[in-house]
């Protein structure tokens, strides 16, 4: 088969395993399992092909018109270059991962069909973001993965939780997806196509009358997708769905199509400065928000949440500085390793028991409990805190390098200033990355929490796919480096002195100081006994006996909720914590902005609807009843009443007329 056939198959695979899924789930639930992992595999292995086929070379075009729709032709269109095929593979080794691991995860799960229908479908749509050629095709699975996020988040439909986070979700990215579909249009009414090779054109022609209006419309929508500030929200929350979901919508699906289809457009926004700079500014705010948001986190999921929002960070901020090949470079390692993050946090969950003990302060003993899941996460975060020769140092340096390239004058892609805010904000970010990492590795498995009930050892297919995603977290950076550049436009992804010495040390600063913070709260943890210790809103060292804080905030009910006294968090940002731990009162802003006063508006509306329009509709309706019944008495169903009626009427009209005639 040629590769536009191949390229064809790799998104249809999944959808109609999704299909066959939903359609076979009540009738044949022998057949859900394999329709579950077969297609994905399938999928993942003809990406491989379509991968080594295209080789880095001339992208793959092909393209048929779906239908005529005058001006702006609108058709099914493949582009596939490096950054796609590559793309591609990541998502479909995290599906199957996902999918493979979800069969021992879910294994007791009654809405196990339709959950795996609906990753199969989440996958196909992410795929055919990544192999499109016309925008319009490409919005449909953007707007798909949307949809099949809002029912994942919300697979616990029974716990509010659930039930809000699938919402916000689903708001919150609508949200940018307005400006972003507004912008989409423009870009095609100037470029004079959806075909993104065309647009791509008319950008290197000059042909974009307001590129800097489009950029920032495309922002929104990629703020709301990929959850960055201020859009971002929405991710920490989604960790009320199955954790298989969050690995699939953290590494390889959703978030990851925002930068993925900045890189693929990078030329529109490097036609506008000013949105350069934006974006620059939107990643630096997002990155350190997060890693101190993070620091602060006593659920694991959710540090694991906010420590993707950051990541993400760094990806917008290498295209800010105009290096797709880095941006794309961090998102391959930071797909693998972060799938293997969360995929070993359900392993933890699942250790415990239920979603409610994933609280890190709680965690105790579990490195002998769990050791596939200790040591592959291990590696996972020291990939994450960007430590040689773990994949995410190469990939994160990679970014550094190129925003410090950019700073120092070394090309004109992008503006000096935008060079600047990421090298800055990356460098404070990779203390703030080592600083979480160290802190979740420490609680997770040296805690001294209430242990919980052993649950016995965890499927084999769970700890299998740990050690698969293992491989790539540990070497691909030190192989990618050297064998992606022809894939990436040919740009250099060796790590440069400068930035690798500053950026481990960084790393390094951060991981020491956090294990030092630790030991010092230890060490005062072990002369106080557990359930007399919580957390102080505003003391230096975030540690005091309850006794002396009862006046400040209410008394743990149960010693097992009570915050961690060994929690290096509290100690590291001080007062700070509060607002950390609260996303920095970013949800309580939007609800006073935007949620109270649409409320308001809604409540206004009922009442003008119920008192005004109805009392109108009702009153029109009255009058019209009051002469029916008028009538209706009338209608007695006497001959006499009516001869005397006829007559009376008679004599009305006579005289009437005889008025009439003398009066003329």
């Amino acid at each position: 088969m040629t590769t536009t056939t191949l390229a064809v198959l790799v998104p249809v695979l999944p959808f109609l395993g999704a299909a066959a899924g939903l359609l076979l789930g009540r009738t044949a639930p022998g057949f859900v399992r394999p329709l579950a992992v077969l297609p994905p595999l399938a999928a993942l292995a003809l990406a491989a092909v379509v991968a080594v086929r295209q080789g880095g070379d001339q992208a793959v075009n092909a393209a048929t018109e779906l239908t005529p729709t005058g001006s702006v032709p609108i058709g099914l269109a493949l582009h596939i270059d490096g950054f796609a095929a590559l793309v591609a593979v990541l998502v479909g080794l995290v599906a199957s991962c996902v999918q493979i691991y979800s069969t021992g995860y879910l294994r007791d799960d009654p809405r196990y069909p339709s959950y795996a229908a609906l990753i199969s479908l989440f996958t196909s749509a992410m795929l055919l973001v990544v192999y499109s050629g016309d925008l319009i095709v490409l919005l449909v699975g953007w707007e798909i993965m949307g949809i099949c996020s809002y029912f994942l988040v919300g697979h616990y439909w029974e716990t509010p939780e659930a039930r809000a986070a699938s919402l916000k979700a689903f708001l919150v990215t609508k949200l940018g997806d307005v400006p972003f579909l507004i912008g989409l249009f423009a870009l095609a009414t100037d470029a004079g196509s959806f075909r993104i090779t065309k647009v791509l054109d008319a950008v290197g022609h000059g042909g974009l009358d307001h590129p800097t209006l489009i950029a920032l419309l495309l922002l929104a929508g990629v703020a709301g997708k990929s959850a960055q500030f201020p859009l971002h929200t929405w991710l920490p929350d989604a960790m009320a769905g199955p954790t298989p979901v969050s690995a699939l919508i953290h590494a390889a699906t959703m978030v990851a199509a925002g930068v993925y289809f900045i890189a693929r457009l990078l030329p529109v926004f490097e036609a506008s400065r000013a949105a350069m700079v934006v974006l620059a500014v939107m990643a630096a705010v997002t990155m350190l928000g997060s890693g101190l948001a993070a620091l602060a986190q006593d659920d694991i999921k959710r540090v694991l949440a906010y420590s993707t929002i950051g990541q993400l960070g760094y990806m917008t901020g290498a295209l800010a500085v105009g290096d797709r090949g880095a941006a794309v470079f961090h998102l391959l390692s930071h797909g693998a390793f972060k799938a293997l993050l969360f995929l070993a946090a359900g392993v933890i969950i699942h250790a415990a028991g239920t979603n409610s003990l994933a609280a890190m302060s709680r965690m105790k003993d579990l490195r002998a409990r769990i050791p596939d899941a200790f040591w592959t996460m291990t590696v996972a975060l020291l990939a994450l805190a960007a430590i040689p020769p773990f994949s995410g140092f190469f990939s994160k340096e990679s970014v550094l390098g190129a925003a410090e390239h950019v700073a120092t004058g070394h090309t004109e892609h992008a503006p000096g200033a935008a060079g600047w805010i990421t090298l800055v904000a990356g460098l404070l970010t990779a203390v703030l990355t080592a600083a979480y990492a160290t802190r979740l590795w420490l609680l997770a498995f040296h805690g001294q929490g209430t242990e919980a009930p052993d649950h016995g050892r965890q499927p084999l297919t769970m700890n299998v796919v740990l050690w698969v995603l293992a491989a790539p977290s540990l070497a691909l950076g030190a192989f990618a480096y050297r064998a992606l550049p022809d894939w990436f436009d040919g740009r250099d992804l060796t790590p440069t002195l400068t930035t690798s010495v500053v950026g481990t040390g960084a790393a390094l600063v951060g991981g020491i100081v956090t294990y030092g913070a630790w030991r010092h709260t230890s060490a005062i943890a072990a002369r106080v006994p557990l359930g007399a210790v919580a957390a102080h809103p505003e003391g230096d060292a975030g540690l005091v006996e309850a006794e002396a804080i009862a006046t400040h905030e209410p008394a743990y009910g149960d010693v097992a909720q009570a915050p961690d006294p060994a929690d290096p968090g509290r100690l590291l940002l001080g007062p700070l914590h509060r607002h950390a731990a609260a996303g920095f009162h970013l949800d309580a802003l939007y609800t006073a902005l935007f949620v109270h006063p649409v409320q308001a508006a809604a409540d206004l509306v009922r009442f003008l609807d119920r008192e005004v329009v109805e009392t109108y509709v009702r009153g029109a309706g009255t009058l019209p009843r009051w002469l029916g019944t008028a009538v209706r008495r009338a209608q007695t169903g006497n001959l006499q009443t009516y001869v005397s009626a006829l007559l009376a009427g008679t004599v009305v009209l006579a005289v009437a007329v005889v008025l009439v005639a003398t009066g003329a």
